[in-house]
């Protein structure tokens, strides 16, 4: 055969559907609703995907003049994604109840026999389509603790992060990538566009046990917390490259590639951080964990932590495990010289 059309015919490689049905038996309890949950996430990530690169073309990028439960001002694709997301789980049937960071409340899907709950973020960093920069989804998914059969109890929509049995993100970049994690390594799909398919591009992806890129928002420095400002300060001294993007998977992406960490700490206007635990940090907390990164609230492991309610917010430092092992160090050295003072003081 003609070596030219020998390269035409190559193979193009795994898809998402086929590598889900192949790696089933790994999943906890598998029965086949997992993989079906995955495969609804998939297909509203297509349609969101859609919708994001034509926003400027029908009108819909840009504030609809509404804001959400945390008082932030919705995107119309916020509330876009929103539906797209939460409609493919109520009508996939694999799910008993959702939380969305657009909604106040837990949504149940009158999916009694459902086995899982979705914690999601619809589209985050959803401000930056007005100025094409890249965006993402990220999900996290639970098996509920209550009886299958029955309604939802608090105890479902209260898991901690460990509890977790997927988790993933959807980058709608220059290319859209599907990225996610069951505990059995970290896996990476690019969307084919022209086949509409997501294919195995990124197998096994460990991110680097150290870094030289930090990435926070420097604007808000002088409301930090002192040991952040002097975690910053030694990565200045140590000429590391500060990179912040705003769009909180954009930035936890790069990291993960390149190796570096992402820091959103308390400040004097959020005193307890900004991100939310349970469909924010918790799910990219799994995922680096499983890549060989770390995550922390500067005292706590992510996802060891308790909710208390669906929209906990928590400080996060979260990257390669070397420098957030480097930023916790400075944060326990603070706390030490705190409670000496105190104590001498007393």
């Amino acid at each position: 055969m003609d070596h030219q059309l020998e390269k035409l015919i190559l193979p193009i490689g795994t898809t998402l559907d086929r590598f889900i049905m192949k790696n089933q038996a790994h999943f906890p309890y598998a029965t086949g609703e997992l993989s079906q949950l995955l495969r609804d996430i998939a297909l509203a990530s297509k349609i969101v995907n859609r919708e994001i690169n034509r926003a400027g073309l029908i009108n819909i990028a840009g504030g609809i003049g509404t804001s959400n439960t945390h008082g932030e001002d919705q995107q119309k694709l916020d509330v876009i994604a929103n539906v797209r997301f939460t409609r493919a789980l109520r009508l996939g049937g694999e799910v008993c109840a959702v939380l969305s960071e657009e909604e106040d409340d837990v949504i149940e899907t009158d999916a009694y026999n459902g086995k899982y709950i979705v914690a999601i973020d619809p589209l985050d960093g959803s401000s930056n389509i007005d100025v094409n920069v890249a965006v993402g989804t990220i999900f996290a998914i639970y098996r509920r603790k209550s009886p299958v059969g029955g309604p939802i109890t608090p105890e479902d929509y209260s898991q901690r992060g460990v509890d977790q049995v997927t988790a993933g993100y959807i980058l709608y970049g220059s290319s859209t990538m599907l990225v996610y994690t069951s505990g059995t390594g970290v896996n990476g799909f690019t969307y084919e566009p022209s086949l509409g398919e997501y294919y195995l591009s990124h197998p096994n992806m460990q991110t680097p046990k150290d870094g030289k890129i930090y990435s926070c928002n420097e604007g808000a420095f002088h409301t930090f917390p002192e040991p952040v400002k002097d975690y910053l300060n030694y990565c200045k001294e140590n000429n590391y490259s500060g990179r912040y993007i705003g769009s909180f998977v954009a930035d936890f992406h790069r990291n993960l590639f390149k190796g570096g960490i992402f820091i959103y700490p308390q400040t004097k206007k959020d005193t307890k951080g900004k991100l939310r635990l349970m469909y924010e940090c918790n799910p990219l907390a799994f995922i680096a964990e499983q890549a060989g990164g770390m995550a922390t609230d500067g005292t706590n492991r992510i996802m060891e932590i308790q909710p208390e309610s669906i929209h906990q917010r928590v400080p996060l430092f979260i990257g390669s495990a070397e420098m957030v092992k480097k930023a916790k160090a400075i944060v326990d050295e603070h706390a030490t010289k705190e409670a000496t003072n105190q104590q001498v003081e007393a």
